[in-house]
Order: C-alpha cells, then structure tokens, then sequence
C-alpha cells in the first residue's frame, strides 16, 4: 500500500497546541503516512514557545509575521506563501486546525489546487460572523471546502450536518487540545488549589470600549478582594497591552505578566481558583481540572461547557463581571457546582482517531463525559 502523504499547516500557538498530537500520531505510522509539517508563522514569539515545547519542527517556516500587521495583509502574504507550498509538496490531504487565517486561507489555496482538506476542530459556531470575529468566517468556510470534517463534540456534528455537510465526511473524534493537556500535565507537580484567579483577555472584537468594561470591571475585583493574587499574561498585541497596563497597572495584587508558555499556563490553570477569559481553548482546557470559567464573551461556539455547567457566558459588561466573578468567589455552594469534574470536549484520544479517518479505518466515536479531574473547592 502506498504511503499517504500529508501537509499539516498552523501559524498560531493554539494551533500547534491541538496540532502537535496530530503530527504525532501520523508520524508513529510512518508505514502508512509520509508528514509535511508547515507553519506560517502568522505569531512568531508564542508559536515558537509552544514548537519548542511540544517538539515541533517545521519542515517549512513561511515567517509571515509583521508588526501590527492587518488581516487582509496576513491572507494575502499566506495564500501567496501556500500556494507555493502546496504546488511543490503535492499532498493527498491538507490538515488545518481551528479558525485562524492561516487555516482559512490554507484551505482556500488547496480548495484551488484540488487538494482534500481535513479540518481538525470542525463544527463549532456562534451563528454571527462578528462574534468572534474573524474566526466565525474563517471556519465557517472551511467546513464548507473541507473533504473530512473532524468534530470535537457531538454539537458540533450536529451543526455541521444542519449546515448541509455530507454525514459520511464527518468523524467525532473529540478535541485534540485534551490529547496535548493531558501530556503536559502527566509532568506538573500537583500544587492543589492557590488563591490565584487565572484572567486571559485577547479577543479582537473586544478591542476599545469592550476590553477596558473588562478591565474595569477587573480593577473593581481586584480591590475587593485583596488577598486573592490575580494572574494575567497580557497578550502582545497593543490594543490589548496598552489599556491593560493603563487601567490594571500599579495594583499590588494585580500582576501583569509576559505571556506564559503552554506548559507554565497549564500549571496555573492547574493551581487557579476561577479562570476569567475571552478564550476558546481556556474554554476548554479548564474542565479538565474542574476549574469554574467565566467566559468574558456575548457569544460562545463552544455551548457544551456551559450546557455541562463547568462554563457560564457573563458577556463584557463590568457590573455583570464583578457581580457574576464574586457570587463564585462568595458563595461555596455556587462554587462546588461549577467545579465539575466531567470534562464534554475530550478523551485523549482525538489524535489517535483522526489518523485512522485518515487512514479509512473503523474507529470508536469520542463520546462526552471524560473525568479528568476530582472536583476540588
């Protein structure tokens, strides 16, 4: 049987986060799987982190990040940059992750070039194209190019097969971020739980009135409660850094940090009380150790943490942070029932599934209700 061969493509640290399994599991099969690993680059610094991390050598390196850069000067350098890619490697699969514009574009240039595109991650939806934004486009399009549709959950199945997707291109496999948790944490000392409040604010449509509401509404918190430790590494983008350290700065309780590498995020969300965050991989991750989260969000595409009651929207208005943020930190009993030990995204096993879609070989279906944790309080 000949080798089927493989490009995977990521430009983000979350990307080669959920990524680094899927190249992982690939490559422990290399009598079925010749893999090509590519990045973009679209953030240099924190992918770099996480490669390093993770093990990750590209074996190509487009380096397209530039300062301050814009959305459409990022496509148009990445969809020149894999076109070229994907014309000298000619793989039989494209595999992108998420929702970036490296995995948007990447799929657009194969979809030109007749490539099959597997979308690990496919599925999840706000059902408004500026919440997040631009993630909700950019993923949306590429389930609609994508030729194997790999589901995390099973209410992202569901939205692809109501979207139109063909049933037979759709695999739930469960999300790969819990295959890269679950290896991280396997080497982390059990801290137990600290008094610190884990706080991660990034998202581009909060940029301007939203973002300071959240910090304000932060400040109020942090003032309130002055024996709780704050924790925040502030992403580098300048809308975010600037009202970050003008509005949080100088609290003593309050520390503003460089941004963490995966595995020193994963210890403090670890040792964290309560998460704040506008992420979507928090969203996540944050279940498998039974930490309540706050989603600093009006909309979420990932509905099952808050179905499962591990996750609660609270939007970006400060007197609904502060009041939402202090029921949890006053009230035991509102704590223990966020501090759900079920985890509804993953099983460790998404990674190990994708190859065997990819391979045309029979697998078990990931199936909700994972306990990575023991609910702690």
């Amino acid at each position: 049987m000949s080798r089927t061969k493989v490009l995977v493509i990521y430009g983000t640290r979350p990307e080669a986060i959920k990524m680094a399994p899927v190249v992982s599991a690939l490559r422990r099969r290399p009598e079925r799987f010749e893999v090509v690993v590519c990045t973009t680059a679209q953030h240099r610094e924190m992918l770099d982190q996480a490669q390093e991390l993770l093990g990750l050598a590209p074996d190509l390196d487009l380096d397209l990040m530039t300062p301050d850069q814009s959305l459409n000067g990022l496509a148009a350098r990445a969809l020149e940059g894999l076109d070229g890619v994907l014309r000298r490697t000619a793989p039989d699969w494209l595999l992108v992750q998420g929702d970036t514009t490296t995995a948007m574009v990447g799929a657009l240039a194969a979809f030109h070039l007749q490539v099959p595109v597997g979308h690990v991650e496919a599925g999840l939806r706000t059902g408004d194209l500026r919440r997040p934004f631009p993630e909700e486009m950019n993923r949306s399009v590429i389930d609609l190019v994508a030729a194997a549709l790999f589901a995390p959950t099973a209410r992202a199945q569901e939205a692809l097969i109501a979207g139109g997707a063909d049933p037979a291109t759709i695999f739930l496999t469960g999300n790969t971020v819990i295959d890269a948790l679950q290896a991280i944490a396997r080497d982390l000392p059990d801290e137990g739980v600290t008094d610190e409040i884990l706080v991660t604010v990034h998202r581009r449509e909060s940029f301007g009135g939203p973002i300071r509401e959240i910090f304000a509404a932060l400040r109020d918190l942090a003032l309130e409660f002055p024996r709780l430790r704050w924790i925040y590494p502030v992403h580098p983008n300048p809308n975010v850094r600037r009202p970050a350290a003008e509005i949080l700065g100088g609290l003593s309780n309050f520390e503003l940090h460089e941004p963490f590498d995966y595995r020193e995020l994963v210890r403090r969300l670890r040792r964290a009380r309560l998460v704040l965050s506008d992420s979507g991989g928090i969203q996540e991750e944050a279940p498998a150790f039974a930490k309540p989260v706050l989603v600093l969000r009006e909309r979420t595409e990932r509905p099952e943490g808050i179905a499962a009651g591990v996750a609660r929207l609270v939007g970006v208005d400060r007197d609904r942070i502060v009041e939402e943020t202090r029921r949890l930190l006053i009230d035991p009993r509102e704590y223990r029932a966020m501090a759900n030990a079920v985890n509804p995204y993953g099983d460790g096993r998404a990674a190990a599934r994708i190859a065997c879609a990819l391979a045309g070989e029979p697998f078990e279906p990931f199936a909700a209700g994972y306990p990575l944790a023991t609910a702690q309080s």
